[in-house]
């Protein structure tokens, strides 16, 4: 029996916040699973049929969507695995994703095994596998569509996270223009005691200028 690993999934603790790189690979690897399937059925059925190397390329295919599903599942050195509720629902909740495409799995791997002992294979366990492909299918549809929206959630909150920076850093910039303009006053009624005081005024007064252009910058990147 499939080892579902619901109840250690239930004891992670909470992800860190993902780049939006990570979030491409995840969102890559989760669609590539439904290619992969589709491959797998593809050459399960012409192998099946007894076509020479079929059997071969469908358990290259199914190697790659183990693999895949492992590393979404359960992550890996560079990718999380199940990182947030709504993966975690539509996997080990009522839908139970998990226990399905284990079964898709066991199952090509019987029907796989089934034609390579008989040179064509006419049976009930490759009915069943093409039965599974559009539900499998659905299911990671609906599974990528999540790691999509989580991505958007990603980018919006970073922008008003970046946002919110950048309002503080015009805050900043602002205080500092003032103090630079009242060590100008300071230094003019100084005269000469005040000119090294003046030079200061004057960087401080250069360097709020090149963070008036960062904001700009920055601004432009956020609302792009």
């Amino acid at each position: 029996m499939a080892n579902y690993g619901g109840a250690a999934l239930a004891q992670k603790k909470e992800a860190p916040a993902l780049s939006g790189e990570v979030f491409g690979a995840l969102i890559n690897l989760s669609g590539g699973r439904r290619f992969t399937s589709q491959r797998l059925v593809l050459y399960a059925v012409l192998a099946g049929q007894g076509q020479e190397g079929a059997a071969a390329v469908a358990r290259e295919a199914l190697a790659l969507f183990r693999g895949a599903h492992q590393t979404l599942v359960h992550g890996s050195d560079t990718l999380p695995g199940i990182f947030c509720r709504e993966l975690e629902d539509v996997y080990f909740g009522r839908v139970g994703a998990e226990r399905q495409f284990c079964d898709f799995m066991d199952l090509a791997e019987r029907t796989l095994a089934a034609s390579e002992r008989e040179a064509r294979v006419d049976s009930p366990l490759l009915a069943q596998l093409v039965e599974m492909t559009t539900p499998v299918l659905a299911l990671l549809n609906q599974i990528t569509a999540i790691y999509q929206d989580q991505s958007k959630k990603h980018a919006l909150l970073m922008k008003k996270q970046l946002h919110g920076v950048i309002t503080e850093i015009e805050t900043i910039a602002k205080q500092a223009k003032m103090v630079s303009f009242n060590a100008r006053i300071v230094a003019a009624r100084a005269g000469f005691a005040g000119r090294e005081f003046a030079v200061v005024a004057g960087v401080l007064s250069n360097i709020t200028g090149e963070i008036d252009d960062m904001v700009k910058t920055a601004l432009t990147a956020a609302n792009a």
